[in-house]
This record gives C-alpha cells, sequence and structure tokens, in this order.
C-alpha cells in the first residue's frame, strides 16, 4: 500500500484533475428542451451509413462485402459496451434521463429495435445484392447442399484431417450443466436421440475460431465452416441419431470495470479484470432464422437474456467473417491501389531518400495528412532515427494502440538498450487493446524503459512524442503530436493529421506535459497546448464566444469543426448560440452527433456532414476565422464526455500559414456540394448525396485527395 505521504501526493495530484460537475442542460432554458438527438441511436445511423456503403454500386465489390463485415464488427462492439452499459445502469435503478430526454430502459427499447432493423437490412444486403455480385464475379459463397459429390468428398476429408481433431462437443444432461458460451463465437445446438431408449439430448459444438470462416472447396468456391461440421456431427455423437443442429451466436458485456482502490497496482487489477470480462453477463443472443423453438426456448433460459435480445437471421451467421473473402487477390474489385508517398518536405531532393529529420524539423514545422503523406517515412522514421542517434539523450513517447510486430515499439527497446533515457506511458486501458498493451509494457519494462500507466482516473489518450538531442548550441527538443495512434499498420487505413516540430514554444509545453504524466507536477497552464481534462472545453468554449463576438463587431466570424463525434452539452450549446448569433458552423462529423442543425431559429446557421470511404476520417481539426486571421488546432480529442472529462488529451494550436490554408482547402472540399457526402437533417436523418441530378457520382473526398497529394509532390519545392 502507499505510505500516508504518498497518499497525500496523490490526492494532491488528483485534485488537478478534479472536473466541474456535469453541464445541467437545463440552465440553457431559452434553448428548446429536445435540441439533442440521441447518442446511442446516432451511432446506429453512423453504423447505417456504413452498411449504406456496401449497398453502393459505386464502390468495388469487395470492398462492400468488407464494409459488411465492418458493419457487423462495429455492431458486435456496440452491444458488448453500450448496450451492455445500458443494462447495468437500468439494473442499478438508474431513472436519469439522456440529455435527448430519454430514460435508460427506452433508449435500450430503441436501440434493440433499431438494430433488429439493421441487422435484417444486412442481411438482406448480403443475400441479394452482395452475394449475387461475388457469384457474377466468380466468387461463390455456398452452403452444403450446392457442393457436388467431389466437393463434398474432398470436405470430409478435410473434416476428417483439421476441423475433427480440434472440437469438443459439450453434452447437457443431470451430470453436465449447460456449458459456459464464450462471447462472439459461433456455435452449433445439437440436438441428438438414443435409438434405444428414444431419449433426447441437448449438446453444443464451438466452431473453433482459429480454423478459416469460410473453407476454400475450389477455386473461387468457399463454405461456411460451420457447415462442414453440421454435415459430419454423426462423427462426434457415434451411436446416436443427429436430429437437429442449429447456429447460434452470444455477444456479453465486455466492458472493463477497474476500480480505482486497485489503482496502485493497475496491470495486476487490469488482468484480472481481462479474466472476468470472459464471463460477462449476455447482451444479446443470434440465431437462425430455421432454429426449432424449443432449442430456441432452451437458449433463452439457459443463457437468461429477454426475448428483445433475441436476434433471427438467415444464415450465416457472423457475416465479420467477410474480412477474409475481402482479402482475396482480386485487384481488379477493390479500391486502386495507393501507396503513400514521402512528405516533400522530409525527402531529399536528389535521392528522394528520407531526411535527416532533425535537420528537417530545424527548416520548418511539418504537417503530415496520413495516410496520403507516409507514416513509416515521417513519424516512424522520426522515433528511429532519434533511437539510432547518439546525439539523442532522451526519448519520451505515450502509447495508446499499437500493432504486434511495431517499429516503434522496437526502436523505444533499441534506444534504451543503447543506454539513452526512454520513458513510455502505456495506456493499458485502451479498449479491447489492454492484453496487447500490458504484453508491450512488460517488454519495454525489460527493455530498461522507464515506464508508467498515467494518471489514476484517467486514460492517457493524447499522442505524443518528443526527443532530446544534445547539439552544438545545446540541448534541442523535438516533438510530433498527432491526431492518432503510433500503429503503423493503421496509419495505413485511418485519416490523421500529425505535426513535427522543434519549435521551442510547442516542445517546452510538451516536456511539461511529460512531466505532468509521469510525475507530480501541479502545472495547468500551457501556451500552445490545450490538455483535457482542464483545458480543452474551456479553451473551445472561449474561442466559441470569439467568434460571436467578432460577428457582433462585423468582422469574419466561423466556426469549422472536424472529429469523429460531438456529443458535449456545454459545447453543443454554445454552436447552438452562435448559430443564433448569426455565426456560420460547420461540423464535420464521422460518427455520432447529437446537434440538430437546420431548425429555424436554432441551428439555421449549422451543416452537418460525414464522409466514409476506404480511409477511416479520423483526425480532429478545430478551425475559427477569429475575424479575418484564423487560429486552428489539431489534436487527439473528440468531443465527448470522456475525452473531455476523463482522459487526458492535447490540442495544439497550429501558426504556419501553409499549413492552416491546407486545413483550410480540406473543409472547403469538404463542405464543397459537389463531394460524395451525407447531410444531417433536422430529424435525425442522414441523407446521402453520391450523385448528382443527372445520376453521375459526386466527387469522392479521399479519391481527390490521393490525386492532389501526387501532384503536390511534382511541383512543390523540396529543401
Amino acid at each position: 500500500m502507499l505510505g500516508h505521504v504518498a497518499e497525500d501526493l496523490l490526492a494532491s495530484h488528483n485534485r488537478e484533475y478534479d472536473v466541474e460537475p456535469p453541464y445541467d442542460i437545463a440552465e440553457a432554458g431559452d434553448l428548446p428542451a429536445d435540441r439533442f438527438s440521441d447518442r446511442e441511436l446516432s451511432w446506429l445511423a453512423f453504423n447505417q451509413r456504413v452498411l449504406e456503403l456496401a449497398e453502393n454500386e459505386l464502390v468495388p465489390l469487395l470492398e462492400r462485402a468488407k464494409f459488411l463485415a465492418i458493419f457487423a464488427s462495429n455492431l458486435d462492439e456496440f452491444f458488448m459496451v453500450r448496450v451492455a452499459g445500458l443494462k447495468r445502469r437500468i439494473a442499478a435503478g438508474v431513472a436519469v434521463p439522456a440529455a435527448s430526454g430519454l430514460l435508460p430502459r427506452e433508449v435500450l427499447d430503441r436501440s434493440l429495435s433499431r438494430s433488429r432493423e439493421l441487422m435484417d437490412r444486412q442481411a438482406e444486403s448480403w443475400r441479394k445484392v452482395v452475394l449475387p455480385a461475388l457469384v457474377e464475379e466468380g466468387i461463390d459463397i455456398l452452403r452444403w447442399d450446392e457442393l457436388n459429390l467431389s466437393e463434398r468428398d474432398d470436405m470430409s476429408r478435410f473434416f476428417a484431417e483439421r476441423i475433427f481433431p480440434v472440437l469438443t462437443p459439450l453434452a447437457v444432461d443431470p451430470s453436465h450443466p449447460f456449458p459456459y458460451i464464450s462471447g462472439l463465437s459461433l456455435n452449433l445446438a445439437v440436438v441428438v436421440r438414443n435409438p434405444t431408449t428414444g431419449g433426447e439430448h441437448f449438446a453444443r459444438v464451438k466452431v473453433p475460431p482459429l480454423l478459416p470462416r469460410f473453407v476454400k472447396v475450389a477455386e473461387g468456391r468457399y463454405v461456411p465452416l460451420e457447415d462442414v461440421m453440421a454435415e459430419h456431427l454423426g462423427q462426434l455423437f457415434p451411436g446416436m441419431e443427429v436430429t437437429q443442429h442449429h447456429t447460434f451466436r452470444v455477444t456479453r458485456n465486455e466492458d472493463l470495470e477497474v476500480e480505482e482502490d486497485d489503482a496502485e497496482n493497475l496491470l495486476a487489477a487490469l488482468e484480472k479484470e481481462l479474466l472476468r470480462r470472459k464471463f460477462g453477463p449476455p447482451v444479446r443472443l443470434e440465431v437462425e432464422e430455421s432454429i426449432d423453438p424449443q432449442v430456441r426456448a432452451l437458449l433463452l433460459s439457459e443463457l437468461g437474456v429477454t426475448e428483445a435480445e433475441v436476434f433471427e437471421l438467415p444464415g450465416p451467421l457472423d457475416l465479420r467473417g467477410l474480412f477474409a473473402i475481402a482479402s482475396l487477390d482480386r485487384a481488379e474489385l477493390k479500391y486502386p491501389g495507393f501507396v503513400p508517398s514521402t512528405h516533400p518536405h522530409l525527402a531529399e531532393v536528389e535521392t528522394a531518400n528520407p531526411a535527416d529529420m532533425f535537420h528537417a524539423l530545424n527548416q520548418r514545422d511539418v504537417l503530415v495528412h496520413h495516410p496520403y503523406d507516409s507514416f513509416s517515412t515521417s513519424v516512424q522514421r522520426f522515433i528511429e532515427q532519434a533511437a539510432a542517434d547518439p546525439q539523442v539523450l532522451a526519448i519520451k513517447q505515450t502509447l495508446y494502440r499499437t500493432s504486434g510486430d511495431s517499429p516503434i515499439v522496437d526502436a523505444l527497446i533499441d534506444a534504451a538498450e543503447a543506454g539513452k533515457q526512454v520513458l513510455v506511458l502505456v495506456e493499458i486501458q485502451a479498449r479491447f487493446d489492454e492484453q496487447a498493451n500490458i504484453k508491450w509494457a512488460r517488454q519495454l519494462e525489460h527493455a530498461g524503459c522507464h515506464v508508467v500507466y498515467g494518471v489514476i482516473g484517467l486514460k492517457t489518450h493524447c499522442k505524443l512524442s518528443m526527443v532530446v538531442r544534445d547539439e552544438p548550441d545545446g540541448l534541442r527538443r523535438y516533438a510530433h503530436l498527432g491526431t492518432g495512434n503510433y500503429h503503423p499498420k493503421t496509419a495505413r487505413l485511418y485519416e490523421d493529421l500529425g505535426l513535427l516540430t522543434s519549435d521551442p514554444v510547442v516542445t517546452e509545453d510538451v516536456a511539461h506535459l511529460f512531466n505532468h504524466l509521469s510525475g507530480f507536477s501541479l502545472r495547468s497552464g500551457y501556451r500552445r497546448l490545450l490538455v483535457a481534462p482542464q483545458g480543452v472545453r474551456t479553451g473551445l468554449l472561449e474561442r466559441i464566444e470569439r467568434e460571436v463576438q467578432h460577428h457582433l463587431a462585423g468582422r469574419p466570424a466561423r466556426v469549422r469543426l472536424k472529429v469523429n463525434s460531438l456529443v458535449d452539452e456545454a459545447l453543443s450549446d454554445a454552436l447552438y448560440r452562435a448559430s443564433q448569433a448569426g455565426v456560420p458552423v460547420d461540423l464535420w462529423i464521422r460518427g455520432i452527433c447529437t446537434i440538430r442543425p437546420g431548425i429555424p431559429g436554432l441551428s439555421d446557421n449549422i451543416r452537418v456532414r460525414s464522409v466514409l470511404g476506404r480511409f477511416l476520417e479520423h483526425s480532429r481539426i478545430f478551425w475559427f476565422e477569429n475575424g479575418g486571421e484564423p487560429v486552428v488546432a489539431i489534436g487527439s480529442a473528440d468531443l465527448m464526455h470522456r475525452n473531455l472529462d476523463r482522459r487526458v488529451e492535447t490540442l495544439v494550436w497550429l501558426k504556419e500559414p501553409d499549413h492552416l490554408t491546407e486545413l483550410g482547402d480540406l473543409f472547403d472540399l469538404g463542405f464543397d456540394e459537389g463531394t460524395s457526402s451525407w447531410w444531417l437533417q433536422a430529424d435525425d436523418t442522414w441523407v446521402a448525396h453520391q450523385t448528382d441530378d443527372d445520376g453521375k457520382p459526386l466527387r469522392d473526398l479521399q479519391e481527390r485527395l490521393i490525386a492532389t497529394r501526387g501532384r503536390r509532390r511534382q511541383t512543390e519545392p523540396i529543401s
């Protein structure tokens, strides 16, 4: 246990992170009570937009299959976290309405109903749209009855050699209780009859998760793994008659709850909680629509799910397996190939090799835009060069999510082994990456890195890297501040921004923030950063109010925000008031948005757009017109309670005119009516704008950026 002195220090440290009481939306009495849509239903609307990409014939076919898989994966997480949370609140007797005015029970009922509609739509999109299109392209996803005799023989051999050895049938009888069904596992419910006694028995057989979800039968022909298993169940129950088999799948509460009392040994507490995750209560049961009523009733009874939590669907269940189909080597059925290029300010003139990062950053700040600008020759190169440079004395790094074979982790280990001071702040509570982050944390510790786990009661979500280098004129700091994780693989799929800089003001701010995170610093003020939970909400509120004052004084005023989600009521109300004052407000939101635009007298001046495509729009940009001299920030924070109150987040104000121009052009492109996007309406519906009046496709923003990035590299001067 901590000693009394340490406890006192810890208490004073945590008081710095005390947040104001939750914003009382009733205080805004002059604003209508129904001004917010529900965040859970808004998230489901986002996943509907993902589904619409799967239905869009303008999207390459295998990409449409992938979007079906993404939709399924997204919905799994929604149930594991959001639906599970609603059920916890209801069970605890929480009767406080959400900002939308809905009680937890109402939100749960509407979420289940809407989820049912979307799952039915997904199944229909698969069976009637995507599957027939795949067949036309020579990719057949078959059921067992559609295989020819030769293929059935091949699958029988495959079953005997690859499947049968790993199967474990679990019977249910007085001596065998109903087995535990792990979350997201695919299972066969089997009914067998004893031919001697006539007695019937129930058994469960788990579909092995490490075998291919769709088994390749022949070139271009695949069959679901559970179909192969179902046809050979007699081999698992010799002497018995298999009378029924039905596929089912359970989703469980898999959100983690680590008690703050355990925080002094957070690593051990989290590992213990990860074990509990496997045994979370069920929140959804998916069954094939052909299931026998008695088997269905048995599953409901034994699993403890309600009728509203049962989803009957046509097979095959669990379309996440389509990720494998989407990865087939059929380039003509995918988005055109794209290879990120080195940012021109980070490439040598003659050789086009990666530049000396420290020399380049002494010349200017560099704003990188991934995946259009290569992550490996910018951010990764920055850390790798620092690890190898004998003049570098120290590296400080935050890690929220990273990949299993991360060159970032390897570089940090190399730096520590070379004798450099390496501090790594690992967020081991990054949802669904906890186990991996524990592994990397221990690996870094064993290599000699100083590993810390952030601040008790908060997640460290900011994206920061700092290098301290001994140079002829003294020590100099270099930093990277980004909107996305240090994850080389997702950096090729996620759209993000990052600032590479040696600006002494920014790097001093970053240094103080690292000291705050790893020690007992009481500093809360920064010159070029906004830091949550103390400063992001208040800083943005001040900026919005300044825009109102600029507008009232007749100066140029405008607010433009690009975030993944907008939920925070205080900021939303500030945007409503800015709109009422006449300030144009443009909101570029990928996911959740609880603001209602276009309501007369309230949000006439608010526009909300959403862009989805081959890359996941993930950057966060905060633009304020500021009387004609724009101030712009990028950072890690979305506008949600968890980001602003329960996480360490950072925004950095940009100062280079060309960076402001680049981001201004990006906003102009995103809100141009010739750009394909979804538009949010006052009634909470999203309308797709993907073709013009003549039916021609509108501009694909991401494809345009790929093209313009290429042209920029051909024309822009390189230092």
